[in-house]
Formats: structure tokens, sequence, C-alpha cells
């Protein structure tokens, strides 16, 4: 009997040694053990590793649902890489404690199969406090508290909301006043760029094209006057645009230079002829400016 004594606890040692050797690592992860009020979730992990071989038999993990009356199982995920397992579970507390009280999560066995054999590794339960949402009477003045109001919310940080409306408006006006612009809804701005435009048009024409570089400077003028402007017509332009008469004298040339190479034959264009019409739009650019 002695002897089947000392077998028995052999053969103890022995699963003992070989359960420990099986998972070689073990840990639980839990979060702060305090500060838990009634419907907290408090999640837990469990991280293990066995050898070859080594089965978990996830059967005996906790089932979802009520743990006990006042914790639930409310989630459980496995994922497994090899050997590894790690297991989440997130539990939730329905305990409304009067006061400050120390409660714990149950343990339980995993249960790991290897060929003919099986053994268990435990979880160990776990401790943590619950808090009471408020007191069960409101305190009064005389014991030197009152209750407290609520805190006021947390203002929110506008400041790059504000600037995004601010630049989106800016940038809504100027495509505004730029179609505006386009479309000729301000006459008296796209007349203060006439002679700019038409010394353009100038310098993209060639030398030798004086019928396009003389519709240019009409079209300007008439752009200018609001309608047809004539050589006979020039002491009333002078009237609505006094600025201009300072050029009566090449305004008269231009005309005149204009009448000769459109209805005179044999008159042809010479680099002056260029180049006074140049000048007489360059004044005119000046006094548009208001530099002159």
């Amino acid at each position: 009997m002695k002897r089947l004594l000392i077998l028995t606890h052999l053969l103890l040692l022995g699963c003992s040694g070989a359960n420990d050797d099986a998972v070689i690592d073990f840990e639980v992860e839990t979060p702060r053990p305090f500060g838990y009020v009634i419907g907290d979730e408090i999640p837990e992990r469990i991280i293990l590793e066995t050898r070859p071989g080594v089965i978990l038999n996830t059967a005996s993990l906790p089932a979802k649902g009520p743990v006990n009356r006042w914790l639930n199982l409310n989630a459980m995920h496995i994922r497994q890489s090899g050997q590894r397992y790690e297991i989440d579970l997130r539990y939730q507390v329905f305990y409304a404690p009067l006061s400050v009280r120390t409660l714990t999560l149950p343990g339980f066995d995993l249960h790991f199969g290897s060929g003919d054999s099986a053994f268990s590794k435990p979880v160990p339960p776990w401790r943590f406090t619950m808090s009471p949402l408020r007191d069960l009477a409101v305190k009064g003045a005389e014991s030197g508290a009152t209750l407290r109001p609520d805190s006021p919310p947390p203002q929110l940080d506008t400041r790059q909301t504000l600037t995004l409306i601010v630049a989106g408006s800016g940038a809504s006006l100027l495509a505004a006043a730029t179609l505006g612009f386009l479309y000729g809804y301000f006459p008296a701005l796209r007349r203060r760029t006439l002679f700019k435009q038409a010394l353009k048009r100038l310098a993209r024409l060639p030398e030798k094209d004086m019928a396009s570089a003389l519709h240019t400077v009409h079209d300007a003028l008439n752009r200018l006057n609001r309608k047809p402007l004539y050589q006979h017509q020039l002491a009333g332009f002078y009237q609505a645009h006094p600025e201009y008469r300072r050029v009566d004298s090449q305004l008269n040339w231009f005309f005149n230079y204009s009448n000769h190479y459109f209805f005179s034959r044999n008159v042809s264009a010479t680099a002056l002829d260029r180049e006074k019409l140049i000048a007489l739009c360059k004044a005119c650019r000046q006094i548009e400016r208001g530099s002159r």
C-alpha cells in the first residue's frame, strides 16, 4: 500500500510538470482595478502559447451571456497564430453599490488536449472596486457640502471652422467678381483697361498688318465712347471725356491717317506710322491710368 501511494504521488508530480511544460507562456491582462460604476465594461485578455501538438479546447471558455446576477459577458474573441492564442473577453457589470464595494470577476479553467492526454490551466479571479453613482440623500449646507450643479459642457474650438468659412466666402466673392467683370457687369472697370488691352493686341500683330492695328485702336475708342466714334464727333467726345483733349492732335492724326489708309489708293504703311499709332495708344493708356 505504501509503495502504491508513492507511485501515485510521483505520477501526479510528473503530470503537473508536463502541464507546465505544455503551456510555455501564460499571461492575463486586466485594466485598472478601481473606478467602475454600474454599466461599465471591463476587458480582460488572456495570452498563452503552447507546445506543438497541444490544442486549446475552446469549449472550456465561458459562454456569452449572464455570468451571475450582476455580471454579463458581452463579447469573446479568439485569435490564433500557430500555437499562440489571444483571448479577449468583455464583461459588463450591473451592480449598483450604495458605497464603494469590492467585487470579483470569477475565474475559470482552460482545458487543453495533447493526443490521449488532457489537462487544464486555471485563469485566476480578478478583484476590482465599484463606486455608487451618487449619494442616497442630498447633503445639506449644515454638513458643509451641497449638491453641485452639472459641469458646463466643453466648448468646441471653432477657429478652424471660422477660418474655412472666411476663406470660402472670400474665394466665392472673388470668383463672382471675376465672372461679373468678364460678363461686362462692371463697364467702368473694363473701360479703364481698354488701351491696356489694345497695346497687348498691337504687340502681337505683325508690323505690316496696319489694318488690324487701326481696327484695334478704333475698337478701343468706340468702346470708351460706348458707340462708334468719328472724327467730326471729337468735340462731343471731349465733353464726355475731357482728359483726352490732351491728345487732340494725335487723335486727329489717327482719324486722318485711318481715312487715307482705308479709302485712298496706293497708301502704304511705314514703320514711322506704326510708331505714331503705338505712341497714341500709350498716351491714351496713361490717361486711362490717371498718370497723365
